[in-house]
């Protein structure tokens, strides 16, 4: 007898279709969102919204002796002062929202007041012949130059319209901090000039060469500043 077969239907196969629609739009909304959580990030100063975080690294080269100088100037007072710098940028026709800065920073920074012995003359020490009396003339004490604390340091706020917040997402813009630590060391250079900083480094320096030149056998010292 021959064999019988029997024809079955085939079992329908299960198509899988890709919904080729969807996922280029879900890649384009998450990219939409991680730019949008950026800009507000950048411009709101909202904590916690840094997306992809950030690594500090320190790349920065040794330090290169430029110039040598030699000091002969003893430093008798030194004052540390405090400033409160308000800055403002306005730009002609167009309000603070859209184009303008304003930053309010506190500035920490110290003052020496020296007196410079490499200026004086030939004139400056006249000893007695018994070598008993000394007499000094020595030039007025002077402010230095104002250093800036940065540690201590910081800014408080800052204000900036749409216009300078777009060009900060390309440029640091250095210049406006500069301006800020420019002001900030006027300011501080302004205050240890109108105090008594640099009577102050008189009397400590004359005090410093009273002792040292009684110790040298000296009994009468006498200091003045011309």
């Amino acid at each position: 007898m021959g064999e019988e077969t029997e024809n079955r239907p085939a079992p329908a196969r299960r198509s899988w279709k890709r919904p080729g629609g969807r996922w280029p739009l879900a890649a384009v909304v998450l990219l939409v969102l991680a730019v949008a959580l950026m800009l507000i990030g950048q411009f709101l100063r909202v904590p916690g919204l840094d997306v992809f975080g950030t690594d500090v690294k320190d790349r920065s080269s040794a330090a290169v002796l430029k110039s040598v100088q030699d000091l002969s100037r003893y430093e008798g007072a030194a004052g540390t002062y405090q400033v409160v710098v308000d800055l403002e940028h306005d730009a002609r026709f167009l309000p603070d929202a859209i184009r303008g800065t304003r930053t309010l920073y506190v500035a920490i920074g110290s003052v020496a007041s020296y007196v410079d012995f490499g200026r004086l003359g030939d004139d400056a020490v006249t000893v007695d012949a018994d070598r008993t009396e000394a007499t000094l003339r020595l030039p007025h004490a002077r402010p230095a130059d104002p250093a800036l604390d940065p540690e201590r340091s910081y800014a408080v706020s800052k204000q900036r319209g749409l216009l300078d917040r777009i060009g900060d997402l390309f440029s640091d813009n250095p210049a406006s901090e500069q301006a800020v630590h420019v002001l900030a060391a006027q300011r501080i250079g302004d205050a240890a000039r109108e105090s008594d900083l640099t009577s102050r480094a008189e009397r400590n320096t004359a005090a410093m060469l009273r002792e040292l030149l009684r110790g040298l056998g000296f009994e009468r010292v006498t200091v003045t500043f011309v």
